[in-house]
């Protein structure tokens, strides 16, 4: 309405670099890449997003091998024309603390560089004098539909099942079995159609933003009413905070609540649980209490029977393609393993430490593309490529495979990951039944069929199944409340390895604790 600077303020928000998409004269300009290049400069590549769990549309533009500008690419069954700031801006991040070549601990406890052959014998040589049963592998937030399955087949191979993901779910909380247990089963667009939506243990502004404006824009558009239960947080809309304590989902599915009479009311009902939720020791609980509770909503008269009400918001990109192929989900069987060998895919999370795996005496494997906290723990380092260097399949958290493509080739001596782990099956003796990205997409088909159907939403089902097994768990909920992942916009913005190597994202938060300092001080000032 009018131009202006905002004085003395600061535009806190994390889908903040959208105003220059919409600025019709080119006034609002992106900061990093301001006098960089020239549009007609770079070359354009349509590519997706995997820093959290949706998979927004993007188009990569580079120049020369190097990330110069990432912008958004509309869909509109994802991200429509929108992309939050850290998709956006934590590009630079990609040519920061990157790995470049093997390294090899020496006797001196430091790593040194070494090339290929050193480091894979190395590896070779441990695992062939420890057994099956004595090795294990973690597979971190960003990999690829190609690297889970090449790392899994290899492990089967050497006589280990214990492949797991980097998020730690209580055991048997998300009955993955069952597709439709770990998946966002309504999808992201129809939260436009619902007229109830029940958050549980979640904060969808920062676990995944644009899933957020969505809520945003149906709340505006179609009076979509949004209920919370969990820690109190600043959702950028409107809702009714019903309290933190886990008892609430039994008063609702008892009827004591009020909010079940509500619910009983909605044509189109939705509940979505965060991940995080599910990672609590009752985490089984809270689990088959939401199944239970949405189940009731689904087959409640006037309630549509294609309508799916149970969903789980997942965080990391890799989440869901790895439970199709049917990795273990959460480090829990590792630290009661204690393995003699331990295989860090791109596992770089906060879990990720020695203490913290019980594995003081393990001979640890690092596998990636920055030297982030993986790195810092490894006995031997190999390079891995980021998401922009190569062509690679990810399942979202609806279950959509949708697919990257190469921006530039890997530094150094890096290399795709699925490449690095056929050639250690070699140096093993055991190589993998494929020599080409066309092998290893038509293992993952005939692994699990959802990775046959790229850019296609595949619907799970058996949600009554799912309830019958579930009532038959003894699992309680504790006294303990209801918590996000991320409560903080400085949260958002470290959240993987390649937005902690981003001096735009250090920026970022800098900025914001700054102004949070200001407040705090304005605050008191008001007081005195």
């Amino acid at each position: 309405m009018q131009v202006g600077t905002y004085v003395e303020k600061l535009f806190a928000s994390e889908v903040s670099g959208n105003v220059v998409d919409l600025c019709p004269v080119g006034a609002l300009t992106s900061k990093p890449y301001a006098f960089t290049a020239r549009p007609w400069e770079l070359r354009k590549v349509n590519s997706i997003n995997v820093l959290d769990g949706l998979g927004a549309n993007i188009v990569v533009q580079h120049r020369g091998g190097e990330v110069m500008r990432i912008v958004p690419r509309v869909n509109e069954d994802i991200n429509e024309e929108w992309l939050d700031d850290k998709s956006r801006y934590s590009y630079d991040g990609l040519k920061r603390q990157r790995l470049v070549t093997p390294m090899v601990r020496g006797s001196n406890g430091l790593l040194r560089a070494c090339d290929w052959d050193d480091a894979l014998y190395a590896i070779a040589d441990k695992l062939s004098r420890t057994s099956g049963s004595e090795i294990a592998a973690v597979a971190g937030s960003l990999v690829d539909a190609e690297a889970l399955v090449a790392l899994k087949d290899l492990f089967n191979r050497l006589g280990s099942e214990n492949v797991c993901t980097e998020e730690s779910f209580s055991a048997d909380a998300s009955g993955v079995d069952i597709r439709s247990n770990y998946l966002l089963n309504t999808g992201i667009a129809s939260v436009e159609e619902a007229d109830v939506l029940l958050l549980v243990g979640t904060n969808p502004r920062y676990e995944a933003p644009l899933y957020n404006t969505r809520i945003r824009k149906s709340m505006i558009n179609n009076e979509l009413k949004v209920y919370l239960i969990g820690e109190k947080v600043n959702l950028s809309y409107d809702y009714e905070h019903l309290g933190d304590s886990t008892s609430i989902l039994e008063d609702i599915l008892s009827g004591k609540h009020q909010f079940s009479k509500l619910l009983a009311k909605a044509k189109r009902p939705i509940v979505v649980v965060g991940s995080t939720a599910l990672q609590r020791q009752d985490g089984s609980a809270i689990f088959s209490s939401v199944s239970r509770l949405a189940e009731k909503a689904r087959t409640q008269p006037g309630v549509d029977q294609n309508w799916k009400v149970l969903n789980v918001l997942q965080r990391f990109a890799s989440q869901a393609g790895a439970l199709d192929l049917g990795y273990r989900a959460g480090v829990a069987s590792i630290r009661q393993q204690k393995p003699k060998v331990l295989y860090l895919l791109g596992a770089d999370e906060e879990s990720i430490t020695r203490a913290q795996l019980n594995a003081q005496d393990s001979f640890i494997i690092y596998q990636g593309h920055h030297g982030d906290r993986g790195a810092e723990i490894a006995d031997v380092v190999l390079p891995g490529a980021a998401y922009t260097e190569k062509d690679a399949l990810y399942v979202n958290t609806e279950g959509r495979v949708q697919q990257t493509q190469t921006a530039g080739t890997p530094p150094g001596k890096s290399r795709e990951d699925w490449q690095i782990l056929r050639a250690l099956s070699d140096v093993l003796g055991s190589p993998l039944p494929y020599d080409d990205l066309n092998g290893v997409r038509a293992r993952l088909s005939e692994v699990s069929p959802t990775f046959g159907s790229n850019q296609e939403l595949e619907p799970a089902g058996f949600f009554e199944e799912s309830v019958k097994a579930l009532k038959l768990s003894q699992a309680k909920l504790s006294n303990q409340p209801l918590k996000a992942a991320q409560t903080e916009l400085s949260d958002f913005y470290l959240t993987n390895s390649i937005s902690r190597a981003s001096s735009t994202m250090a920026k970022c938060v800098k900025s914001f604790e700054h102004n949070m300092k200001n407040k705090e001080k304005q605050q008191q000032h008001v007081q005195a």
